[in-house]
């Protein structure tokens, strides 16, 4: 097949050899080639820590070593620490409300969330709303209340949840529905400790759920535990789950709670206040264990004086979910995440090949990383914006490929056409040598994907995603169901926007969302 170059007449692009010569280099052999090494039962899953995910992260290295690209710093790792947390023996909860003071059971009554921190807290005892600063959408639950040293209740998930005319998106959730979004703005606003309830308009369960921790079940393996980054335990509060007997204390009933979320959700104005009389104790008690991990990263520098100066950012993650346990002698104990992502993973690396045997490279740098951590929440993208290797306000795109070689041979799914519009354009235009059928539909992964980070350091970014499917975290997402040709035909898309952006004077804006 004959790729034809657009924009040479502009001047855009190198020569067409050129620019031939990597398009040739991405071909469905090349892809089945990683593919078939990084889901190998060999890997055992590839989960994030583990010597397995270590080979995968050395095999990517050698790849990009031998395809001419630099090591950034001397080395092909970002190194960054991990902290697996499990629920101490010390968890306590008390409220005193007018001179009345309660404790609280573990499990029944409060539950921690897996983002709390091992210590106590005290203090005055504020409302505040859903928890939300969100200047994109003119919302501010903090607008007009002092939480400093202080402890916060607030609702769980969003303001007009059921809503489609909603200013948060309408019925899609936002980043700011997520636990660690509010818990993160919180912090950001001084708070001692967060108590979360869940929104009893929407939800009429409100027992309190918190984290699935081993210790309080007797079904969940014990071995199911959050991760965090190293970095920041230090940083933490103690953030829980609590019910009705919360409610009921705080608010009076259940009832007095549903009308001030009406309130709220009626007239989009928070409803804000310090609880008269009301103040609390809280201890949440973790355990940590500690490890390191690395993401993988290979360096293309710009040919432009100026413009090598300013970054692209092309990612995969190459982790996945890692192996069964205790499985009967002769059944399939390993996910082996062939579509998840080892798809994506070799996407990257093909792109990394094809850039690596160019011999003008494009105007600006570009930076291919493989992410670990993904599966235990975009832990290696999380920890490269927060130790960016490259300055972030010289990063003008980010692309993600995550699961691109499954379903519909023409379909693909673009994520992030609702902020990236820039970006978005230029691979619809580059879309005319490829042949595609974009979907818009999956932008409810905007913000769970390693794409999020740099959403959130205002970065602009594309997610390409060909659709999920049974084998979706199975066993059965093994290598020989992928679609090596689709696989390969978005490595080229790619490819072809990647040098569209590396190879122009245009800048990229992120649209709120």
């Amino acid at each position: 097949m004959v790729f034809l170059l657009s924009l040479i007449g502009c001047g855009i692009f190198g020569s067409v050899e050129d620019e031939d010569r990597g398009l040739d280099v991405v071909t469905a052999s090349l892809v089945k080639r990683y593919v078939d090494v990084l889901a190998s039962d060999s890997m055992m899953g590839r989960n994030t820590p583990s010597s397995q995910l270590n080979s995968a992260a050395q095999f990517i290295a050698d790849e990009f070593k031998s395809d001419g690209l630099e090591a950034f710093r001397e080395s092909y790792f970002q190194q960054f620490g991990l902290n697996i947390i499990n629920l101490g023996n010390d968890n306590r909860l008390r409220i005193t409300k007018d001179g009345k003071e309660q404790s609280y059971t573990l499990k029944s009554e409060f539950v921690p969330f897996e983002m709390t921190a091992n210590r106590d807290a005290s203090g005055p005892i504020v409302f505040a709303g859903y928890g939300i600063t969100a200047p994109e959408y003119q919302y501010d639950d903090y607008a007009k209340i002092d939480v400093r040293g202080k402890i916060v209740v607030v609702l769980r998930h969003e303001p007009c949840e059921d809503d489609p005319n909603s200013r948060f998106d309408g019925k899609n959730s936002t980043q700011y529905s997520n636990i660690d979004e509010k818990a993160g703005i919180a912090m950001e606003h001084g708070a001692a400790a967060l108590f979360v309830v869940t929104d009893p308009l929407n939800h009429s369960n409100l027992i309190p759920r918190g984290f699935p921790w081993p210790s309080l079940s007797k079904v969940i393996p014990v071995d199911a535990l959050p991760m965090t980054l190293g970095v920041e335990e230090s940083k933490k509060i103690p953030v829980v789950h609590v019910g009705t007997e919360v409610i009921k204390q705080l608010f009076g009933g259940i009832e007095a709670l549903k009308a001030l979320q009406a309130r709220i959700d009626s007239t989009m104005t928070p409803q804000s206040f310090s609880i008269p009389g009301a103040n609390g104790y809280v201890k949440t008690s973790t355990t940590i264990r500690k490890f390191t991990t690395q993401n993988v990263l290979g360096y293309c520098e710009g040919s432009d004086p100026e413009l090598k100066n300013e970054l692209l950012i092309i990612g995969a993650h190459y982790d996945h979910i890692g192996y069964k346990k205790g499985v009967a002698i002769g059944q399939d104990s390993i996910y082996n995440g062939a579509d998840d992502n080892a798809s994506g993973t070799s996407g990257m690396m093909a792109l990394a090949k094809a850039f690596g045997t160019l011999e003008q490279k494009p105007k600006r740098s570009i930076l291919f990383i493989a992410f670990a951590g993904e599966e235990e929440g975009l832990l290696g993208s999380l920890a490269y914006v927060g130790n960016p290797l490259y300055p972030l306000d010289k990063t003008v795109a980010m692309l993600n490929l995550d699961m691109i070689g499954r379903n519909s041979i023409d379909s693909l799914y673009l994520i992030g056409y609702s902020i990236s519009p820039d970006i978005v354009r230029i691979t619809q235009a580059e879309n005319r040598y490829v042949g595609f059928k974009f979907g818009y539909s999956q932008e409810y992964f905007l913000f769970s994907g390693d794409q999020y980070p740099f959403i959130q350091k205002k970065i602009p970014i594309l997610f390409y995603h060909s659709g999920l499917h049974a084998d979706y975290h199975q066993v059965s997402d093994e290598s020989n169901r992928i679609n090596y040709y689709k696989l390969a035909r978005v490595a080229r898309l790619v490819f072809r926007t990647a040098m569209h952006i590396a190879d122009e004077h245009e800048y990229y804006h992120i649209t709120p969302k």
